[in-house]
């Protein structure tokens, strides 16, 4: 990596944005990476602005690398204001956003945070009933871990994504 790009990463870490479960959100995606063992999930919160639908507020939480997390801060920012459509159109390379060009080592963290997003935003794909589709809170004392552990209620979705090579 070079240092620039170590430089950026390290003034994310410094202060990263939107760190955390969010008790109320409207959606909830994780994601996985069974090849090198990082997860990251994301909570996403609505509002209605002007009669349109849009990301008032994203949190996450992440078992990845600094650049996994950095990519996170800045996506949760990122999205802010967009409605899931326009976030759901965000490559990954548009997620790293102020970081730049990510070294070929390092888009799976991109990826991850992209896989994250559409796992929250994207309709499900089984049949369930319109209230489903809600995410009930998470409980409050709970960690990554241990939600990850516990039985996933409706609308919570978790996908791995393949092993990419690295």
């Amino acid at each position: 990596m070079n240092a620039e790009l170590e430089k950026k990463i390290r003034e994310a870490l410094a202060n990263p944005q939107n760190v955390g479960e969010m008790a109320d959100a409207d959606s909830i995606g994780t994601v996985g990476n069974a090849g090198c063992g990082e997860m990251l999930r994301l909570w996403v919160k609505f509002k209605d602005d002007k009669g349109k639908r849009v990301i008032d507020k994203a949190t996450f939480q992440s078992f990845g690398c600094e650049t996994a997390i950095a990519v996170a801060s800045m996506a949760t920012e990122l999205i802010k204001g967009k409605t899931a459509e326009e976030a759901l159109a965000l490559k990954s390379e548009d997620l790293s956003g102020g970081l730049g060009p990510l070294p070929p080592m390092k888009i799976h963290c991109a990826e991850l945070v992209e896989g994250a997003l559409r796992s929250a935003l994207e309709p499900t794909t089984t049949a369930c009933p319109p209230a489903a589709t809600e995410v009930a809170p998470v409980a409050t004392g709970t960690n990554l871990i241990d939600s990850l552990s516990q039985e996933q209620k409706p609308g919570v979705k978790i996908t791995f994504l393949p092993p990419t090579a690295k």
